[in-house]
């Protein structure tokens, strides 16, 4: 028991170092690319912190479970529209959803998040399926590069004949990738040694997968957000969680069921996730587009939606 508390305590104590040297390696990326922090946070942080489903997908379906990983999805983008959100407005004291960037993206993601539960509802998500989320995610990315032409002049113009400009921006690259890795084997450690508590102490194994596991592989999108906001950046906690539900609904679940199709004989096992991951699409959607802040009264609710979850797979 004590080791799994030794392991418990440093993997969080890395967790925290390394979300700071993310956010760090993030800002200086977005400073020489000129680039706003929410497109940055998208588009790089949000597919890296979804490897670990990611590789809970493509390990599943090459052991012809491809229900697991669909589990792991619908779960992982409960807690980053919900728990993460909230965490995030409580420790801000209030998320500004000003832009018109973030704005549309909050009504893009509503869409491709709902898009695995429309393809499901003829008892199965098909190879087919999988291709058009991934096209889905192709489209996307397409939108958010209509300004191409312009990132790539000014790329150019800031490190054409700047030798020491360009080694600071490989080197913030490297430190980010760097500290990546060790965010994710933290989170992965923080995981193993919770799970393995759980066990010793004789907590149901349901309890184990709602609560520690589902949590654990979304630390790193929850302590990204947490130091993004406590360096000062905050418009990043926002594009990396949207981005990391895109990246499930699409990325993840599409290879996942190129290698294994899901069958779905019967919806009741998944209606409570399906159920609660409208509500929380639907009215992150509404909070982020009223007012143009998720306040404290509204991430409380968030919060609901979530135990409201837990609840819901414990008991049912």
């Amino acid at each position: 028991m004590w080791l799994y508390i030794i392991i418990f305590l440093v993997s969080c104590a890395m967790l925290v170092r390394s979300g700071a040297w993310v956010v760090r390696a993030l800002t200086k990326i977005t400073k020489y690319l000129r680039m706003t922090e929410f497109m940055v946070s998208f588009m790089i942080m949000s597919f890296a912190t979804t490897m670990p489903e990611l590789f809970v997908g493509v390990v599943s379906a090459l052991g012809g479970q491809p229900q697991l990983s669909f589990g792991n999805v619908i779960g992982s983008n409960i807690i980053n529209l919900t728990l993460a959100v909230a965490i995030a407005v409580f420790v801000a004291r209030g998320l500004k959803c000003e832009g018109a960037v973030l704005r549309r993206s909050a009504i893009y993601t509503l869409i491709i998040a709902s898009l695995p539960m429309i393809l499901m509802l003829d008892g199965a998500i098909s190879r087919v399926d999988g291709i058009i989320l991934l096209l889905a995610l192709a489209m996307y990315m397409r939108l958010l590069f209509y300004q191409r032409e312009k990132f790539t002049k000014i790329f150019n113009h800031e490190f054409n004949g700047e030798w020491q400009k360009f080694k600071i921006f490989l080197k913030s690259f490297l430190v980010f990738f760097g500290a990546l890795a060790l965010l994710l084997i933290s989170a992965e450690g923080v995981v193993w040694s919770s799970t393995r508590l759980a066990e010793f102490f004789g907590l149901p194994l349901m309890v184990i997968g709602a609560i520690v596991v589902a949590l654990g592989t979304n630390l790193p999108e929850i302590t990204f957000g947490i130091r993004a906001i406590t360096l000062g950046h905050k418009e990043m906690v926002l594009g990396n969680l949207l981005g990391a539900v895109v990246s499930n609904s699409t990325l993840v679940l599409g290879i996942t069921v190129l290698i294994y199709p899901l069958e779905v004989p019967d919806l009741a096992p998944y209606a409570a996730g399906i159920i609660f991951s409208m509500a929380a699409l639907l009215f992150f959607t509404i909070f982020s587009r009223t007012g143009r802040e998720i306040n404290k009264k509204e991430a409380f609710f968030l919060l609901l939606i979530y135990l409201g979850f837990v609840a819901a797979e414990i008991f049912i």
